[in-house]
């Protein structure tokens, strides 16, 4: 191969000599139909196809049996039409950790009794997150997701991953909005989700008869129920047990 630099002169001396002992700081052009690969795994690197990412699996909710009350269609949203997938509903709001993960019933007041006192004992001996879910008499859904579980206390605990949710029939999620900490409280005789200037996001009886919501600073919420207070119709307690 020969390299010209410029004077004619030197074209046979300075050519054959890098021809044969190229100079280790010299590095030789590509000739211009040519291109470098841009990276590995693209084109061009050593015929290496390039590979689509993996589709990501859809954050359905688990549940290890069924619930009287989420139905299908508040656990997956059905698609607009037959071509279309079905979009989880609670899953995504959940954190990206606890998603995909058998979720098991601690406690159901149709197998354990409507008392609260009963929910503590259930729920409390373990250390899981815990979704509660509630119906009331009029037929409306809602509940609080709790990274920690539910039991007595003398003060509110809870982290800023905890929410309220309603389904209206659209599922609402309503987040910490950081303007204080009162995330969940349970005395002997009531249950409270959120709060602040008096009121609750969510609150629950002794019996766990009657309920009531209300908007609350800790997540700025709409009242969950449709009415500010409420009867309480089923009422479920999920954990990772």
């Amino acid at each position: 191969m020969w390299y010209r630099f410029g004077d004619a002169a030197s074209w046979c001396s300075r050519g054959v000599i890098n021809s044969i002992h190229p100079q280790p700081d010299q590095d030789e052009d590509l000739p211009t139909e040519c291109t470098e690969p841009d990276s590995e795994g693209q084109p061009g690197w050593e015929g290496a196809p390039v590979t689509p990412p993996a589709p990501e699996e859809p954050c359905r909710l688990v549940l290890s049996t069924p619930s009287s009350i989420l139905q299908e269609r508040e656990i997956e949203e059905l698609p607009a039409s037959p071509s279309e997938p079905s979009l989880p509903q609670l899953g995504p709001h959940l954190p990206t950790r606890l998603r995909q993960q058998p979720w098991s019933l601690l406690y159901c007041t149709a197998r354990d009794g409507f008392s609260l006192r009963t929910l503590y004992r259930c729920t409390g001996r373990l250390s899981s997150p815990a979704l509660l879910l509630i119906r009331d008499t009029e037929a409306q859904v809602f509940g609080a997701f709790s990274t920690s579980p539910i039991h007595v206390s003398n003060g509110f605990y809870g982290t800023g991953e905890t929410f309220l949710f309603s389904f209206s029939p659209e599922l609402k999620v309503f987040r910490w909005t950081g303007r204080n900490s009162f995330f969940l409280k349970g005395d002997t005789d009531l249950l409270m989700v959120g709060g602040g200037s008096g009121k609750f996001g969510l609150w629950l009886d002794g019996d766990l008869h009657h309920g009531g919501s209300c908007p609350c600073e800790t997540f700025n919420n709409e009242c969950l129920s449709p009415r500010g207070e409420f009867c309480i119709r089923d009422l479920e307690v999920w954990g990772l047990a």
